[in-house]
């Protein structure tokens, strides 16, 4: 079946995984611009944005040594670098805290609670030096000013008004009112002298901070996040910034960046939106929560960088002065749905999620590509031979295929069609070069899709189905192409596998159907090499078929739940299948057997992809968690290799050291080598010799502490053994002698050690016991046992003794 020299593999480990860490909620980026903090539940996460790797986690929230409220009315002061709480205090407040900020030194701490007061803390002191009172309900908003020196500190609550708090008396100096709804951003010029000012009033107020009056009300026309004011000091003209005037940036519900004049209240520049995201926005601006919404916004003088959080959880970095797309991170991706490698050696990943956008993974940093098109959830995608062009579809009824740039890594769409009258749920694309894709639906039908022969024209092409062919009574949920794109294979919820002819002419005939499944067909796979198809289905099984005959020719059970996904690895020789039940399991075809499970899930595992150098395997599942492995059976091998060779040196040496009789080192080996077998040999050794109790005691004494400790373990194995138990406690017998009880109590698992001596020593003890008694009545037997046929003493005496027997009677006397 396949190339005997072939090495299956046995295991796979995980190489790195793309995890959910940010799920909403505040976000704040550090001093010097290296880590992103952002909340996942309970927990706080720091991502090193560098790697797009999460370096540092704890539970608790906000700045350069987190501080966290919680309902317990607590303050909990962090050092996050080693996830340590430092000191934790009462807020004092009366009910929870709802927000808070340090100040440029971070020495001064000011928090806002639902009560309406306002607390600073000296942080470095550790005391409260304010309490401001007169904001009406929560405050849900407090910034210090940057200058440090004027020590202002301002505050927004449920009235809607920003409160300018003169900290030297403790007052409120002025109440700033312009915006009708919830004030969510301050932002100060450089000088100190202007403020800017957002609200979901979708209105942007400029401040003259040293009149305490609204110099302009910009009219913005979405509910705004967040502002930014824009450096004077830079060349913007790439954003429209034509003056030394002040500029802006805003962010909000319509999910784009866009530039504003502080002076004239013009818009200078609008970020380009993609097509499908600039059509939704139309019907979901009115929305608080459209997903296309910006939630934060960051400015970071040292990179001269914006950043820019999502309502979908995404964190966008963009780099000044063109506002072009540097950095991307996916905080949440919901279900995984499908994922598949991508770009040159298997460099990135593209992810389907519960989501109509696509995600690009660079595996290397994390960064992600978010490719806008689909207007529904992506439900699958295939990649061709190559590497560089996939395809995906939808519950959009459409079918997109998409190119990456080989040197800058860039995907596009470059095709599209849609044809089909429901969701798309399953995708193949030809397997010997990029001509054609194969799509299923829940429409029951399959289509065969002809790609033009250069997809690098710049222009989306719309693409127009070869043939339609009515090809299964219920959902299909998977078509594959095989290999020499011959054929065509399709699954589907009616419990069948169908064979169909894919012929150069367009037409799709019928060749056979695969019947055995009780359950509807997940997915379906060619062999690379054999003339076989593999089948998964909701039975919990995976069969295998011939395409001769269409028989069963071998059934893999083992899952629990349903099987999701199975691919071929290792040439065909083995099977990759993931289930409901959150494992992947290795099978070896020839065998029928399971060589290994993965877990490493905790819900459906629906996406599952080989390499194509077939040295690591992807998995997506339902838990949000993508995983990358790495084949490590070779590494695995030559670990056991090695660790052999390194047992027979050993086991040399030590025979040297016991031929020299150099009995310390040989035990101190013998123990460090694991083996109590061994070990056991080196103790008969020093046993067999004279003066053996005290050779014994004088090595015993002079080990370790660690190597008493596996010496008594090793009593332990020896002492179930009635051929062993008189070295064992010969052993035990020194140490229980010379160790004091508290010494011992301390070895680590000595208890669990002394209660399993204990039954095997009485049973030995009653062993010997019953020997004793058995070798004491031997002992009388021969004392009373006499020779037969010989006479008795009456009749030595009655007949009188001859010289002879008196000699005889004499020498027995003398025995006794």
């Amino acid at each position: 079946m396949a190339n005997t020299s072939l090495r299956f593999k046995t295991n796979y480990a995980v190489s790195s995984k793309i995890e959910p860490f940010y799920k909403g909620g505040k976000v704040q980026i550090s001093k010097d611009e290296q880590y992103i903090f952002c909340t996942c539940g309970s927990r706080v996460n720091v991502l090193e944005i560098s790697t797009g790797k999460i370096v540092h986690f704890f539970c608790a929230s906000l700045c350069e040594d987190f501080t966290k409220h919680f309902r317990a009315l607590l303050l909990k002061q962090w050092d996050w670098r080693h996830a340590s709480c430092t000191r934790s205090w009462r807020a004092i407040h009366t009910v929870p805290v709802a927000s808070m900020t340090f100040d440029s030194t971070s020495t001064l701490l000011a928090t806002g609670g639902c009560d309406g007061t306002i607390k600073l803390w000296d942080v470095v002191k550790q005391y409260c030096t304010h309490n401001l009172k007169g904001s009406s309900g929560v405050v849900h908003l407090v910034q210090f000013h940057p200058d440090i020196s004027r020590l202002q500190l301002f505050s927004s609550s449920l009235d809607c008004g920003i409160r300018m708090w003169d900290l030297r008396s403790s007052q409120c100096v002025c109440v700033l009112q312009s915006h009708y709804s919830s004030v969510t951003s301050l932002s100060f010029s450089a000088d100190g002298g202007t403020m800017v000012s957002s609200g979901r009033d979708k209105i942007c107020t400029v401040w003259d901070l040293k009149t305490r009056q609204a110099k302009r009300t910009v009219p913005v026309y979405e509910a705004v996040e967040g502002v930014v004011l824009l450096p004077k000091d830079s060349d913007l003209s790439q954003l429209g910034v034509k003056s030394k005037d002040l500029h802006f940036i805003t962010a909000g519900s319509k999910g784009i960046l866009r530039v504003w004049d502080a002076s004239t209240g013009r818009c200078v520049y609008t970020q380009k939106a993609p097509s499908t995201l600039s059509s939704a926005t139309e019907e979901a601006e009115e929305q608080d929560d459209s997903p296309f919404s910006l939630t934060h916004l960051f400015y970071l003088p040292t990179s001269h960088r914006v950043a820019t959080v999502t309502a979908e959880h995404n964190i966008l970095l963009y780099q000044l002065p063109g506002l072009t797309t540097q950095q991307q991170f996916v905080g949440y991706s919901d279900e995984v749905l499908d994922v598949k490698f991508l770009g040159k050696n298997d460099s990135h990943i593209v992810v389907a999620t519960n989501s109509s956008q696509l995600k690009v993974f660079e595996l290397l940093t994390n960064s992600c590509q978010i490719l806008f098109g689909h207007t529904d959830t992506v439900l699958t995608l295939d990649v061709f031979k190559k590497g560089f062009v996939f395809a995906s579809c939808g519950k959009d009824r459409s079918v997109r295929v998409w190119q990456m740039d080989s040197d800058s890594g860039q995907v596009s769409c470059v095709a599209q069609g849609t044809s089909h009258t429901n969701a798309v749920g399953s995708i193949s694309c030809s397997r010997m070069k990029a001509s054609f894709v194969v799509t299923g639906s829940q429409d029951c039908t399959v289509k065969v899709w002809d790609l033009p022969p250069d997809l690098s024209s710049g222009d989306v092409c719309q693409l127009t189905p070869r043939t339609t062919e009515k090809a299964h009574d219920k959902d299909i949920n998977s078509v594959a192409v095989s290999p020499n794109d011959k054929l065509l294979a399709s699954g589907s919820q009616d419990r069948t596998a169908k064979l169909w002819s894919l012929t150069g002419e367009g037409n799709v005939s019928l060749l056979g159907v695969f019947r055995g499944h009780r359950r509807g067909v997940w997915s379906v796979i060619f062999s690379p090499v054999d003339q076989v198809l593999a089948s998964s289905s909701a039975d919990g099984t995976t069969k295998m078929w011939s395409l001769q005959d269409f028989s069963c020719l071998k059934t893999f059970e083992g899952h629990d739940a349903s099987v999701l996904k199975c691919i071929f690895v290792s040439r065909g020789t083995q099977l990759l299948t993931s289930g409901s039940d959150g494992l992947v399991k290795l099978w070896t075809i020839k065998t029928n057997e399971c060589v290994k499970t993965l877990d490493a899930h905790q819900d459906k595992v629906w996406g599952l992809h080989a390499s194509r150098k077939d040295d690591k395997m992807v998995t997506a599942s339902a838990d949000s968690n993508i995983t990358v492995w790495a084949d490590v059976t070779e590494a695995e091998l030559a670990e056991e290799q090695a660790k052999q060779e390194d047992q027979i040196l050993k086991q040399q040496e030590l025979s040297n050291l016991l031929h020299e009789k150099k009995y310390l080192k040989a035990l101190g080996l013998a123990i460090s080598l694991d083996q109590p077998h061994t070990t056991l040999t080196v103790i008969k050794a020093i046993r067999s010799g004279e003066d053996r109790c005290e050779l014994l005691e004088n090595t015993l004494l002079k080990l370790r502490v660690d190597q008493k400790e596996s010496l008594l373990r090793f009593c332990v194995v020896w002492n179930t053994n009635a051929r062993n138990c008189q070295d064992a406690q010969a052993v035990l017998q020194v140490l229980l002698t010379h160790l004091p009880p508290e010494e011992l109590l301390q070895y680590q698992g000595a208890r669990t050690h002394l209660e399993g001596l204990i039954p095997y020593t009485e049973r030995h003890m009653q062993r010997i016991g019953r020997l004793l008694q058995a070798s004491m009545f031997l002992n009388y037997m021969w004392q009373k046992m006499r020779v037969a046929g010989a006479p008795t003493r009456w009749e030595i005496v009655c007949k009188g003794p001859s010289r002879e027997s008196n000699r005889g009677l004499l020498a027995v006397r003398r025995e006794r």
